[in-house]
């Protein structure tokens, strides 16, 4: 299950913790807090290779998911089961009805008319919208509210990004890419609920920091196999966070997808790489882009309306 992490997962884990406890600063390291670091990352590689579970909220989304993967569904049997999920169908008519999608269309009055307008690509995407903003609100992660929100905001933009950057330099679907961007930090919001198990871990954000930085890309990419997530969507989101050379052109879903997540701002100071976030290729890919911010900020507010 944990085929995205190279070489032995255990002895990775034994070294990223020896390096830790040399580095300076308190909060960080520590002998109790990378043990507690280390046997929190044990236990998810114990979790992740057998039997592990989402809450609620990812399975409903997961079982709307998979009853609308047949492409040839009536928008009327569409209908009837997204209506099965009031918080979705909700949000939906919400959607439909925003800045993001009405254009200069009339209101969209019920359901079947907001699904015609969305597609089917962008419910099974806000279901599963709902289901991130279901989880970061749950009280396992209240302990870490502020860093929790500031990973949904920036998974918003980096969603919104995507999907402008897809409209506007490709033809990549452009729902397809606003998918990958909002589900690109899942690892991060899953080792933060799992984080909030460990006394010493709650008491040290600093340290939670440090670990989703190391290890949120590859967890995420195990997550999101596991749950049966579209290959391409997948791929898109490794090594996101990682440097590299600065794409001439926007041709790929990675490229997206690595793009839409320097524009909402990257996590990259968590890394404790010697790379200036403000400069060389971050920096150039901003200086690039900077014409569409605007607009990244404007669909990112919408959005954040709809999955308040």
């Amino acid at each position: 299950m944990f085929e995205s992490l190279p070489g032995t997962i255990q002895t990775l884990i034994s070294d990223h913790f020896m390096n830790a406890s040399r580095k300076p600063g308190a909060d960080t390291v520590g002998e109790a807090l990378n043990a507690k670091g280390f046997q929190m990352i044990q236990d998810l590689t114990r979790e992740l290779a057998g039997d592990f579970a989402f809450p609620t909220c990812f399975e409903a989304a997961f079982r709307l998911r998979q009853a609308l993967q047949n492409p040839d569904l009536p928008i009327s049997r569409i209908s009837n089961i997204v209506g099965g999920e009031p918080l979705v169908a909700t949000k939906l008519m919400q959607l439909a009805n925003s800045s993001l999608y009405r254009a200069h269309h009339a209101p969209a009055l019920d359901l079947k008319a907001a699904i015609s307008r969305l597609g089917v690509d962008v419910v099974r995407t806000t279901a599963l919208a709902i289901a991130m903003r279901q989880f970061i609100r749950s009280k396992e992660i209240l302990v870490f509210n502020d860093l929790a929100l500031a990973l949904w905001e920036h998974s918003l933009k980096t969603a919104a990004g995507a999907r402008i950057l897809a409209r506007n330099q490709t033809r990549i679907n452009q729902d397809e890419a606003l998918l990958a961007g909002l589900v690109h930090d899942l690892g991060a919001f899953y080792l933060l609920n799992r984080a909030a198990r460990y006394s010493k871990l709650r008491a040290s954000p600093e340290s939670v920091k440090h670990l989703i930085a190391q290890w949120h890309e590859s967890i995420g990419v195990t997550l999101l196999s596991a749950l049966g997530m579209p290959g391409e969507i997948v791929d898109a989101t490794m090594d996101h966070d990682q440097p590299w050379l600065v794409p001439e052109t926007v041709l790929t879903l990675p490229d997206i997808v690595y793009i839409g997540n320097i524009l909402a701002g990257t996590h990259v100071e968590w890394l404790h790489q010697a790379f200036d976030p403000d400069g060389g290729g971050f920096e150039v890919v901003r200086q690039i882009f900077a014409g569409i911010l605007p607009e990244i900020e404007s669909d990112a507010q919408e959005m954040q309306l709809v999955f308040a």
